[in-house]
């Protein structure tokens, strides 16, 4: 768990360093103060208004508690132990099996289930993945993501203008005086720095996944029952029940699973680490609690 945080750590102050270096390259401290306003503006509205909007996407009907008691019980019984506010729950309509959190901090937060999960887990995999999803909300996981997609659109946003400037030949310092800069090290940069970041946010989503498997295997005192329900929404995608559709695909990475990808290049371009490697990483932990 610590090296995740570590690397979490590590990541966003990357990524702020690149913030930083594409102003540095692009001479222009307005365009960078600039870019960081619309950045934090633009998902500062997501951070506080996504949840009713991704629930709103689904079409998720609250919970019906008399119907559903148990999931309840679940996530009352899990909540007291993290010393979390209970978070509202949802269901969703769909053969897809897949669950999911969101919410801007634990007095904020909705976890939402899929009736394809319901279909195919056992309540001890059930719980697994509650709390694993829960364990976002506890380690603010959606503010994290907040941090990271305000970096990297701040940096596409300075990567456009260094193409601009790379196409009129001029940037600009801070004094507003033209300067001439290499035009074919302004557009390689450019290019190459958006995705830069891009593959920044996305290992920062992946070591949030493999936090979260960790932080709901140790409040559970069961990884093998969240690594049993793995293998189960493994199965299930490759007999053809993916785990979301291209309607949702926008807010797939807040899903426990997302369809999976094969290749170590397309990996990199993964909102989840692979599969077998949560499932291996979830005995290992099993192993360790066994042998103290």
């Amino acid at each position: 768990m610590f090296f995740n945080t570590a690397k979490t750590i590590m990541l966003i102050t990357g990524m702020t360093a690149l913030f930083v270096a594409v102003g540095n390259l692009l001479g222009g401290y307005n365009g960078m103060v600039t870019a960081g306003i619309m950045a934090l503006a633009m998902n500062g509205f997501a951070y506080f208004f996504s949840d009713r909007m991704i629930l709103s996407m689904y079409r998720a009907k609250q919970l019906d508690q008399q119907q559903y008691g148990y999931i309840y019980t679940i996530v009352q019984e899990l909540t007291q132990r993290m010393q979390i506010p209970m978070p509202r729950l949802y269901l969703v309509t769909s053969p897809i099996a897949n669950a999911f959190a969101t919410g801007r901090n634990p007095s904020h937060a909705a976890v939402a289930v899929t009736t394809g999960i319901l279909d195919i887990l056992d309540n001890d995999e059930l719980t697994g993945v509650l709390a694993h999803e829960l364990s976002h909300v506890k380690n603010r996981d959606i503010l994290i993501g907040s941090v990271a997609a305000t970096l990297a659109t701040g940096i596409s946003y300075l990567a456009y203008m260094l193409r601009s400037a790379a196409m009129w030949g001029t940037s600009y310092t801070r004094d507003n005086e033209q300067q001439r800069r290499n035009p074919l090290v302004l557009l390689i940069a450019g290019m190459l720095l958006p995705i830069a970041a891009t593959l920044i946010q996305l290992a920062i989503s992946r070591s949030r996944e493999f936090q979260a498997d960790e932080s709901g295997a140790f409040i559970t005192h069961d990884p093998l029952a969240l690594a049993g329900a793995l293998e189960k929404l493994q199965q299930a995608s490759l007999r053809g029940q993916a785990a979301t559709d291209e309607r949702y695909e926008p807010t797939s990475a807040l899903g426990i699973v997302k369809p999976f990808t094969r290749g170590t290049l397309l990996a990199l371009f993964a909102t989840h680490p692979p599969m077998e490697q949560r499932i291996a990483r979830l005995r290992i932990l099993h192993q360790q609690r066994i042998t103290k």
